[in-house]
C-alpha cells in the first residue's frame, strides 16, 4: 500500500521532524550534522523538496559543490517548475567556474519566473 494516505502523512511528519532538526543545526553552524538530518528527512520522504533545498544549501556551505549540484538536480526532477532549484544550480555552477552551465540554469529560472508571472496576470 504505497499510496496509503496515513503512511504517507506519517512519512512526511517524520521527514519534517528531521528537517526542523537540520534547520536548528544550520542556525548553530553545525552544517555537517545538518546534512545527516536532511538525509534522514529524505529517507522518510524522498520528494520533500524543502529538505532537498536545505541539503543542497548545507552542502554548498561545506564547499561540497558536486554533491550540492546533484541534490539541486534532484529537485528539478521532483519539481521541474521549481525556480529556486535552477537558481541554486546557476550559483553552484558559477562557484565551480562552469559559466555556460550557470548561464543556462539562470535562463531556465528566468523563463520559469516569467511563466509564473504570466499565469498570475492571465487569471
Amino acid at each position: 500500500m504505497p499510496d496509503d494516505p496515513a503512511s504517507s502523512a506519517s512519512a512526511r511528519q517524520l521527514a519534517e521532524h528531521y528537517y526542523y532538526a537540520a534547520l536548528d543545526l544550520v542556525l548553530e553552524g553545525h552544517h555537517e550534522q545538518a546534512v545527516d538530518e536532511y538525509r534522514q528527512a529524505l529517507a522518510a520522504d524522498p520528494r520533500f523538496t524543502d529538505a532537498l533545498h536545505g541539503l543542497s544549501r548545507a552542502l554548498q556551505d561545506l564547499n561540497r559543490f558536486d554533491e550540492a549540484i546533484a541534490v539541486a538536480q534532484q529537485i528539478s526532477e521532483v519539481d521541474p517548475d521549481d525556480i529556486l532549484a535552477h537558481t541554486s544550480l546557476s550559483i553552484l555552477y558559477q562557484k565551480k567556474g562552469m559559466v555556460p552551465e550557470a548561464e543556462a540554469e539562470g535562463n531556465k529560472a528566468r523563463v520559469l519566473g516569467w511563466k509564473q508571472q504570466l499565469k498570475k496576470g492571465g487569471s
